[in-house]
């Protein structure tokens, strides 16, 4: 009976939100100044939609106008001149092998959004509340705050990186093409490969992850990943994340076919963070023709340029054990078992493209957990470029 009544009297006086514990959820209240915080959030994001489309795989999205993203809400952004057809002068890291890439085939209309809008998810007020749940902790970040090996610390979070050594360079983008695999998690975990640049006090993360409580399945998907001053967000879920500007790709697409680990042919994908140089706007590629994606406004980051790069595997778990990295095995420097990242790349200050990436450190903050092998120089194996291989079983406790 006490439960009940317990029950009745936070539906009463607040909203049931989620904590997670082994995979058990508690209830704990929400206030009313904190509910209204959420639904001010909700309005943000789910902005009015021209038309609803599905992808493929049955996913709704609202075409909504491109000049109504959460992002065009930042107080930056009063007299911006921001418009869906512009793109970066610099043109990315590879010579395009064809011109504006067809999406349409995500999409069961063939075609996606109308012009002049572009697809965004609906996010529900559960969404954000399982997002909440989990604390600052559960935000993605770079490595570099983390120690080797701490073992004694029950830390939730585990990296399996390489990174670049020193903050006294300058970084003006960076590429990678990731091994596209589907490590497994529960509920309350995820496992993101990314590529990670710091922006002083500011950062940009984009790759794929495997995050049941962003995505609410088991699927490997596209992310991106913003931290503006005291702001943070993935994909476009607050007014610092990413301007979209095509009508026919969206953030938090799956990725298919994934790899088989032992299998003759691998898959990966391509993914830059370029900044432009005429006016330092940041841009997401993605592909083998470096399609431009959508960009964050120089505005929004206190640093022109990044300081520090990363690329590699992220953990979290609310619980332990901690989940999966790349295939879920230790690695031994081989393409057809490991997960790997390879053309590791960067354009440094000079904006001067730099394939070699020759000052970087590997970084795994517990090896009993996950592992990495980094190479720039492999015999043989000069189309690959810089390499990397990187994953674990995870299982730490």
């Amino acid at each position: 009976m006490e439960v009940i009544w317990m029950f009745l009297i936070c539906c009463i006086f607040g909203i049931i939100i989620i904590s997670h514990s082994n995979d058990f959820v508690e209830a704990k209240s929400l206030s009313k100044v904190e509910d209204l915080e959420i639904e001010k959030r909700l309005r943000t994001i789910n902005k009015p939609a021209v038309k609803i489309i599905k992808s493929i795989d049955g996913e709704r999205y609202g075409c909504v106008d491109f000049f109504k993203q959460p992002a065009f809400d930042h107080p930056s952004m009063k007299n911006h001149t921001y418009h869906y057809k512009m793109r970066p002068i610099w043109k990315g890291m590879r010579e395009r092998k064809t011109n504006n890439t067809n999406f349409g085939y995500l999409w069961e209309n063939g075609v996606g959004c109308p012009i002049g809008t572009v697809p965004m998810q609906r996010v529900t007020k559960e969404d954000l509340l399982r997002l909440d749940s989990f604390g600052d902790n559960y935000k993605p970040r770079g490595s570099w705050n983390y120690t080797t090996d701490d073992s004694n610390s029950n830390n939730q979070k585990h990296f399996a990186v390489a990174r670049t050594v020193g903050s006294d360079k300058r970084f003006n983008g960076a590429t990678m093409d990731l091994c596209l695999t589907a490590p497994k998690v529960r509920l309350n975990q995820y496992s993101a490969s990314r590529l990670h640049i710091q922006i002083g006090n500011d950062f940009l993360q984009t790759g794929f992850t495997v995050n049941p409580t962003l995505y609410k399945d088991s699927q490997p998907r596209t992310f991106v990943y913003t931290k503006s001053g005291e702001k943070s967000c993935y994909n476009s879920y607050c007014d610092v994340g990413m301007i979209l500007v095509r009508q026919d790709i969206p953030l938090g697409m799956a990725l298919s076919p994934v790899s088989v680990r032992g299998a003759r042919t691998t898959h990966y994908g391509v993914f830059g963070l370029i900044k432009d140089q005429i006016n330092g706007n940041w841009w997401l590629q993605f592909g083998n023709a470096a399609e431009e994606i959508g960009f964050w406004p120089s505005s929004r980051f206190h640093q022109s340029s990044g300081n520090l790069v990363e690329w590699g595997g992220e953990v979290y778990s609310a619980s332990l054990p901690s989940p999966q990295m790349g295939f879920g095995y230790f690695v031994d420097g081989q393409m057809r078992y490991d997960a790997y990242i390879k053309r590791i790349s960067v354009i440094d200050g000079f904006n001067k493209i730099d394939r070699k990436v020759a000052y970087t450190e590997k970084f795994v903050d517990d090896t009993r957990g996950y592992q990495v092998i980094d190479k720039y120089n492999i015999p043989g194996y000069s189309i690959l470029g810089h390499i990397m291989f990187y994953g674990g079983p995870g299982n730490l406790g």
